[in-house]
């Protein structure tokens, strides 16, 4: 997947990793919408198209499983980005990359060009 030109969501709870990974993308060219919480990230999946998305895992003490099922389920591609690594995820999950914290610019590209 290209980043130039992207429609991406980013949800992530943490605001310094949130900011980081905004910047990384919009400097690749990617139009973001940043979500810090699982109802923002519902709020803008009710009110925008998005290429794709990353997912933190963790949001608040909350799984994002559900949204990430959401997503699912409008033909909206998605990687995780977490810090407890692949094996964490449930079966119906297991599938979807997974970038770990902290990643770079480099990893993010490698794993939504697997997306495509």
């Amino acid at each position: 997947m290209k980043l130039d030109g992207a429609r991406l969501l980013i949800l992530e709870d943490e605001p310094i990793i949130a900011f980081g990974l905004e910047d990384m993308l919009v400097d690749e060219g990617a139009q973001v919408s940043l979500a810090t919480a699982l109802d923002e990230a519902e709020d803008h999946l009710a009110g925008g198209t998005f290429d794709c998305a990353i997912l933190d895992v963790n949001v608040r003490g909350d799984k994002s499983y559900g949204f990430a099922e959401a997503l699912k389920d409008r033909g909206i591609r998605f990687i995780f980005a977490t810090g407890y690594g692949e094996g964490a995820h449930p079966d119906e999950f297991m599938d979807v990359p997974t970038i770990t914290k902290p990643y770079s610019i480099e990893q993010i590209r490698d794993t939504l060009a697997r997306l495509a």
